[in-house]
């Protein structure tokens, strides 16, 4: 369970701080104040990582967004950029020592899931009105025996798919903090079979995870990507049944 630091009330609410919540609240920081600074900054410093922020955008309007959501989805663009920076900085964070992968935790990823859900559904009913939306979850030419259970069947695969989109990132980055912490106690485990021993495995797992963590980083920006990607697909497909 999630270690809480601390409580704020407010009246009779009393709200816990972990320290998940402050590594979304870092993430927001930088997402809300630093990457708007950087972006209006005109010092040639900071130009390089403003061609990284404008060609990540490019990338998800122009191979993630547009070929899946069609000409209308850049009015959805504000969602999806927001989106993979969020889960980027909060997987990126989680790396830098005493911090903590927010995206590791159930709370977050299904949070995540669910402003999908709510943006799958809603781009769907936006598209085909609601009347249409619901008509169009089970394909046309079915048979009258097989509508009533295939609907229930559709119905419930948009929720799975939400679901699946939980589960992946959040076992994602898991496993990755996992291994990391399974060659740090080579250290310990080998150690305790005597000095020598332990000092002649020490450089291996210092370089195993050395190496897991490049391999970290690079997790990092994929389930970022794969998140994006996967919900664009399910919107797409939801204001295109077609």
């Amino acid at each position: 369970m999630d270690h809480v630091w601390s409580w704020i009330a407010l009246g009779p609410l009393h709200l816990p701080i972990s320290r998940y919540l402050l590594m979304m609240g870092i993430a927001a920081f930088i997402l809300l104040v630093v990457f708007p600074l950087v972006l209006r900054s005109r010092s040639a410093a900071l130009a390089p990582y403003r061609s990284m922020i404008e060609m990540v955008v490019l990338f998800i309007r122009d191979e993630i967004v547009l070929p899946n959501l069609g000409p209308k989805g850049s009015g959805y663009m504000p969602y999806f950029t927001t989106l993979f920076f969020f889960i980027l900085v909060m997987n990126l964070i989680g790396l830098v020592p005493y911090g903590s992968t927010a995206t590791g935790n159930w709370s977050v990823t299904g949070g995540l899931a669910l402003t999908s859900f709510v943006i799958i559904n809603f781009a769907g009913m936006r598209e085909q009105g609601v009347l249409g939306y619901f008509g169009h979850i089970v394909p046309r030419g079915v048979p009258g025996w097989l509508y009533a259970p295939l609907f229930v069947i559709e119905l419930l695969s948009l929720v799975t798919k939400t679901v699946a989109l939980c589960v992946r990132l959040f076992a994602n980055m898991v496993a990755g903090h996992i291994v990391i912490l399974s060659f740090i106690s080579f250290i310990f485990i080998f150690g305790t079979l005597g000095t020598g021993v332990g000092l002649a495995v020490s450089p291996v797992s210092v370089g195993l995870v050395l190496f897991s963590l490049l391999l970290e980083v690079f997790v990092a920006f994929l389930q970022a990507y794969v998140f994006v990607f996967l919900t664009a697909i399910f919107t797409g497909a939801a204001m295109h049944p077609h």
